[in-house]
């Protein structure tokens, strides 16, 4: 019975180490069929479309690209079979691979392409800086920024507040390469979307938009309510101790990604804070491997920068 039982723990654990291989494809001898840039290629483009067919198995695809001088540019990790990246004047290899979490297919054969500067802006995009697209902020001062693109002559700018449906700036004819916008521009807070175009009048021609939307929240979040462990709770020395806590809904018009901040002190005032760390939910473990009396809170932090008011002090004793 005792063999039995033996094995069959044995064949669970099997199972658990191996079970992620056994789920996920092996592509380890595949090789991506690669579509565009071909090998002599040349692009008329400040950006260049990478292309290739999808591979049974894999999940995401690594694409790397590399100048005239074997520097690595560009290395970088997505989910579809096409990726648009922004390339100044010059000869470059490219090569792509298909991943998945357990395998990794063979590199595609290096493909050396050019990329021309034109000034028919047709095919080309404005390829913006700053802010980025997760970027949430509690100012009504926002620089926007892009990068100069080579056949322009000017760019035109526009900034929608998407919450209330409304243009809040537009200027046409900027010869450089960001604007500012103020509080007569961010009137309030919600989510806003900027566009830049950029025109070429020797040739007449204009690219597209290219677009991002930031976030303005100046609503800061709920406090922190303690859950557990509960006030004047006790916990062994050396063991895991679970801190949990909860926290109502942001009632401003856009809710931005919060974080919390647990603080740990050996008084009641907090005035010796022994360990602040941070959280992504609401949970947090860890031991301690000191006896005494502890205190701890929490506070919320969203990914404007508001901050909450910290949760009361729970005491916490450890023997």
């Amino acid at each position: 019975m005792k063999i039995i039982h033996k094995l069959t723990l044995i064949a669970l654990a099997v199972f658990t180490f191996s079970c992620e291989d056994i789920l996920e494809e092996d592509i380890s001898n595949d090789l991506v069929q690669v579509v565009y840039p071909l090998e002599g290629a040349t692009v008329e483009s400040n950006v260049t479309v990478f292309q290739w067919n999808q591979l049974d198995g894999a999940d995401d695809y690594r694409v790397q690209v590399y100048n005239n001088n074997q520097f690595k540019v560009f290395d970088t990790l997505v989910n579809t079979n096409t990726v648009t990246l922004p390339l100044i004047q010059g000869t470059y290899q490219w090569r792509v691979r298909g991943e998945n979490s357990a395998y990794q297919s063979t590199y595609s054969f290096p493909l050396t392409f050019d990329v021309e500067e034109s000034d028919d802006l047709t095919n080309q995009q404005v390829v913006l800086v700053a802010p980025s697209a997760s970027f949430a902020t509690n100012l009504n001062t926002v620089t926007l920024s892009w990068n100069d693109l080579t056949a322009a002559d000017h760019y035109k700018v526009e900034v929608i507040n998407i919450t209330s449906g409304s243009i809040v700036f537009t200027q046409d004819n900027v010869t450089t390469t960001n604007v500012t916008l103020n509080s007569s521009n961010i009137t309030g807070d919600g989510q806003y979307t900027w566009k830049v175009k950029a025109y070429n009048t020797t040739t007449s021609t204009e690219t597209v938009y290219s677009s991002r939307n930031f976030l303005v929240d100046t609503v800061a979040p709920n406090q922190v309510q303690n859950n557990q462990p509960a006030n004047n709770a006790s916990q062994t020395i050396n063991q895991t101790v679970s801190f949990s806590w909860t926290i109502s809904q942001d009632s401003g018009v856009i809710q931005s990604t919060i974080t919390y901040e647990l603080q740990i002190a050996s008084d009641l005032n907090f005035t010796t804070i022994i360990q602040t760390s941070p959280a992504t939910g609401t949970s947090y473990q860890q031991a301690f491997a000191t006896a005494g009396v502890y205190y701890w809170r929490v506070r919320a932090k969203d990914a404007a920068g508001n901050v909450g008011a910290y949760s009361s002090g729970n005491k916490l004793t450890i023997n």
